[in-house]
């Protein structure tokens, strides 16, 4: 239990490191150039890239800076490409679904297992469940008639949208992203140095 506050008491500290901000606000860019860009496979299923921020964030700075990353980008995409109806109790799985990215990734070591388990997780709790539930009260349509179609396109994602995530990461650990992120929090005697 103490680790799960520790957790949580230390995503909030990076709240107030400016470096969590800067890096924050150029995620979010990122995210919405990213999210122009999809590949589509017939009609139901689309490989999107503008999820990778958020895991990124999640892994940089925690479940509480995940989840309002993850709330804050939602309301932005929606500002500057309105899809649907608003719809503030979906913004709220999405907060959720970055919360779950931040306690599964947060100062833990990104594994192919890991990310498996974590977009597993939030994809059944927040994608399938949540949504569809989301959804049926948004149009009028029956939770058990939306959830076959929610379920199977999920479980097909689930495996495709780890490994671009897994690879991503890597890449950027690779290439020395993370470390020089956190090598300038510490410099500057930020909450990320241990």
């Amino acid at each position: 239990m103490k680790k799960f506050v520790a957790l949580f008491t230390g995503s909030y500290r990076e709240l107030k490191s400016v470096r969590t901000v800067t890096v924050s606000a150029m995620l979010a860019a990122i995210a919405v150039i990213l999210g122009m860009f999809s590949i589509e496979i017939g009609n139901y299923i689309r490989i999107g890239f503008s999820s990778i921020p958020n895991g990124v964030e999640a892994y940089l700075f925690g479940p509480v800076v995940g989840g309002i990353f993850a709330g804050a980008l939602d309301i932005l995409k929606y500002v500057l490409k309105p899809t649907g109806a608003f719809f503030p109790p979906l913004t709220l799985v999405v907060i959720l679904a970055g919360v779950l990215y931040g306690c599964m990734y947060y100062k833990k070591k990104i594994t192919l297992g890991r990310v498996l388990a974590a977009k597993f997780i939030v994809m059944l709790i927040c994608n399938v469940i949540l949504n569809t539930l989301c959804l049926s009260v948004l149009y009028g349509k029956g939770f058990f008639l939306l959830l076959p179609a929610r379920a199977l396109k999920n479980l097909v994602m689930w495996p495709i949208d780890s490994v671009i995530f897994y690879t991503t990461a890597k890449f950027l650990e690779g290439a020395g992203v993370f470390k020089m992120i956190a090598a300038r929090a510490c410099g500057a005697g930020g909450s990320g140095c241990e």
